[in-house]
């Protein structure tokens, strides 16, 4: 059975140094691609001319494999680079797609996304490039196409275009949603757990003093930082509200409650959890902003709790018998609001896991190593995740979907991962 998918094509314009949200993308013209329903569309790379053609077109071709919901196929290297396109023999390869790169003109590559099925060309993307080549800002901004290609193929905008907080050896570090340009970022020691601002343009971390810890807001511009902790003592595990005008993080002595801090003015610290000497830690936000997740050990071993943004109304969540429930934390609430994240003890090893909201169904993802601290990606189908199946602690992606995993980072080891939004440049 065959169907018709209805998609925005986004406008795409020159390639500014800022993040941008969703919501504020023209929503251009509406088009449609056929392709058959519960399927993943193909999609066919012609080769793309100029010194730059194959690294541009590996780029491309990497970011749509990882999207999962694309198949690219392979690469003939007979297949023409100019000229009419042979829809009938692509259609016999199994592409739905075809998609031309070409580079007009020095600073500027352009694509066009071709149906196959009614042999006609859907959109033309022109972006200016304006950065140098294989610099940080000219691959995010091939992301952005990369992303901007797959929404008009699927319907649904990919992740190509984002990046991954992390820490190694007491430093934060970030990479590419590909896995490439890992760096560490300048000017931050003794740190952990990083999370992103909603805009991309400021990080929160927890940084270790002789006094204690202490909870860092840093902007990625300026690389100005300010401390948010308000008091001596534990400062841990920040979180972002949606609305990105507070912060909330886990503070105290002997135990800790979720204490809620406004970034730019307004009321003093405010104390949201009351544990009575539990540890209340790992703050993480429904999408409205109106709820919150969050590990504590009130029932005396660590379990995942939600409540309102203000504390009331505290629920236990995973109240389900799965796994040996010595050990329940790291919740990562889903960018669609309809599951919770979290790390769960099983037969003594950590595992992800996510917990439908609706049925409070508890669904696990992980079974080779020890599987722990999750992170979504926007789109609400990708978890990055720390696990040592390959011998030392590293990064890896998960799609919820199909099950498929990669490894994202190498070298020392990796933990802690955090996944941005959507961006458009470097901060």
């Amino acid at each position: 059975m065959m169907r018709i998918v209805r998609l925005a094509a986004l406008a795409l314009v020159a390639v500014s140094l800022l993040p941008i949200s969703l919501a504020a993308q023209d929503q251009g013209v509406r088009i449609g691609l056929t392709y058959t329903a519960g399927t993943r569309p193909g999609v066919y790379l012609l080769p793309m001319r100029g010194p730059l053609g194959d690294s541009v077109r590996a780029i491309i071709a990497r970011d749509l494999d990882f999207g999962d919901r694309i198949s690219v196929i392979a690469p003939d290297s007979g297949a023409p680079v100019s000229g009419a396109l042979n829809y009938p023999l692509y259609a016999r390869l199994g592409a739905a797609a075809i998609i031309r790169l070409d580079q007009p003109m020095g600073g500027v590559i352009s694509a066009e996304v071709h149906e196959v099925g009614a042999s006609r060309m859907l959109r033309k993307l022109e972006p200016r490039i304006v950065a140098e080549p294989f610099s940080p800002e000219w691959r995010l901004a091939l992301h952005r196409m990369s992303d901007e290609i797959e929404e008009i193929v699927t319907g649904v905008r990919g992740i190509a275009a984002t990046r991954i907080l992390f820490n190694r050896e007491g430093t934060i570090w970030q990479v590419d949603s590909d896995g490439a340009n890992a760096r560490a970022l300048p000017g931050i020691g003794a740190a952990i757990s990083p999370e992103w601002h909603p805009s991309g343009r400021m990080i929160a971390y927890q940084q270790w003093a002789d006094d204690g810890s202490h909870v860092i807001v840093r902007d990625l511009t300026t690389q100005q930082a300010r401390r948010m902790s308000f008091a001596l003592g534990t400062n841990i595990t920040p979180a972002f509200s949606p609305d990105g005008k507070d912060l909330v993080f886990a503070y105290g002595s002997d135990a800790t409650d979720l204490w809620k801090v406004r970034l730019q003015g307004g009321e003093g610290p405010v104390r949201i959890t009351v544990g009575r000497g539990s540890e209340n830690v790992q703050p993480s936000f429904s999408p409205d902003g109106r709820r919150i997740a969050f590990a504590t050990g009130r029932l005396g071993r660590p379990e995942i709790y939600i409540m309102d943004a203000d504390g009331a109304d505290p629920q236990w969540l995973t109240t389900t018998g799965f796994g040996d429930q010595s050990y329940r934390a790291d919740p990562a609430w889903s960018p669609d609001g309809r599951s919770v994240a979290f790390q769960t003890q099983i037969e003594g090893r950590f595992q992800v896991a996510t917990i439908n909201l609706r049925d409070r169904s508890v669904k696990q993802h992980t079974i080779e190593g020890a599987n722990e601290q999750p992170s979504w990606a926007p789109d609400g189908r990708h978890l990055v995740f720390t696990s040592n199946r390959g011998g030392s602690r590293q990064l890896w992606v998960l799609d919820t979907e199909s099950g498929r995993m990669r490894q994202l980072t190498s070298g020392a080891a990796a933990r802690m991962g955090a996944w941005s939004p959507r961006m458009v440049g470097t901060p």
